[in-house]
């Protein structure tokens, strides 16, 4: 029979089925540490450009010589430690002083709390919030156990996560060019440039969104302090922090920071509570319709309504970390589609 005929064919067919099968089955199961790793990359392709211009600074007293591009990388590191160090210095301070005064007034608060919750007919006349938690059904033992073993693990898993993701930027950082000439040289000698020029706009891409993002934390964190400090919440500059890096969580992350402030806020009154949840839900609206939109479009080059609708297939597709790599792979599909499938069209 002849090697191509039909037997061959299904032979064919059937092996490839199963080692698409084997393949796909393999990507699930690590679908984990393939999200650490395009994490890892998005963060060390948007730091790249910031390396190669602290790499072209000569050093040396004739100044022949060029920084070494480890030292760049870890240069970078030593900067936003100490920029997070010297922010802490100056929030940590009152912020600690905000929350042990939270913590000394949360008693009378929480009774307060419990009057507003009795004329507003919500518990009955009597009853403690100390006797509806005990009241609250509870599980077991070995339940409560598994709980908290869970909770930790999924801490430990969180730093280890982020040592992890920190550990492969500063490798993919340190090997990007010779990766890079790696990926181009894939390509047909004729090709080359343009792979080259659609790496660098990726590039300028992702950095703009990683800036995009701490600029969006610092405007929601600041307008926060103001508008709580003007309303008269207290702990306001807890609650501003908290508004802050809550902003750089999308979807859910403003929503969290907001219950905090709402529960401070009717601990004094029902009124500067209502306020208060007034305030997170106008920011919130701002942030959505106008902020996120305008910000990502100036930075990252993307319409308003693209961000939008990545933000939605992010996180249904993903959820959480999908809503968080959203916006830069919108950003990259947009460079991929301009560059090789327009400029195709108009050539």
């Amino acid at each position: 029979m002849a090697p191509n005929g039909p037997r061959a064919l299904i032979r064919y067919g059937v092996v490839f089925t199963a080692f698409a099968a084997v393949v796909m089955w393999a990507l699930y199961e690590v679908r984990s540490d393939l999200l650490v790793m395009y994490v890892s990359a998005l963060f060390a392709i948007g730091l790249a450009p910031l390396v190669r211009m602290i790499e072209r600074k000569r050093i040396g007293l004739a100044g022949k010589r060029h920084i070494p591009r480890s030292a760049a990388i870890l240069a970078i590191y030593a900067t936003v430690v100490g920029l997070l160090a010297a922010l802490a210095a100056a929030v940590v301070p009152p912020l600690l002083a905000q929350a042990q005064q939270l913590w000394l007034d949360l008693p009378a608060r929480l009774e307060l709390l419990q009057l507003t919750l009795v004329e507003w007919g919500v518990v009955p006349v009597g009853t403690s919030l100390t006797e509806l938690l005990t009241q609250a059904p509870m599980s077991g033992s070995a339940d409560a156990v598994s709980t908290v073993l869970v909770a930790l693990w999924g801490i430990v898993g969180g730093v280890f996560g982020v040592v992890t993701i920190l550990l492969l930027t500063f490798y993919f950082l340190v090997d990007s060019e010779r990766l890079f000439n790696l990926l181009v040289r894939l390509f047909s000698p004729a090709q080359r440039p343009r792979v080259a020029k659609v790496g660098e706009l990726m590039a300028v891409k992702i950095s703009a969104w990683l800036g995009g993002q701490i600029l969006l934390g610092f405007i929601v964190g600041t307008t926060s302090a103001i508008g709580l400090a003007l309303l008269g919440v207290p702990y306001f500059f807890v609650l501003a922090v908290i508004a802050g890096i809550g902003e750089m969580i999308p979807m859910v992350g403003p929503l969290l920071a907001a219950i905090p402030t709402i529960a401070v806020a009717f601990t004094v009154s029902p009124g500067l509570g209502l306020a208060a949840a007034g305030f997170c839900w106008a920011i919130q609206l701002v942030e959505n319709n106008f902020l996120v939109p305008k910000v990502m479009s100036q930075q990252v080059g993307l319409s308003a309504i693209t961000v939008i609708i990545a933000l939605i297939i992010g996180s249904s597709l993903l959820g959480l970390p999908g809503a968080l790599l959203a916006v830069p792979t919108a950003a990259i599909l947009q460079v991929l589609f301009e560059e090789l499938v327009l400029a195709e069209t108009e050539a």
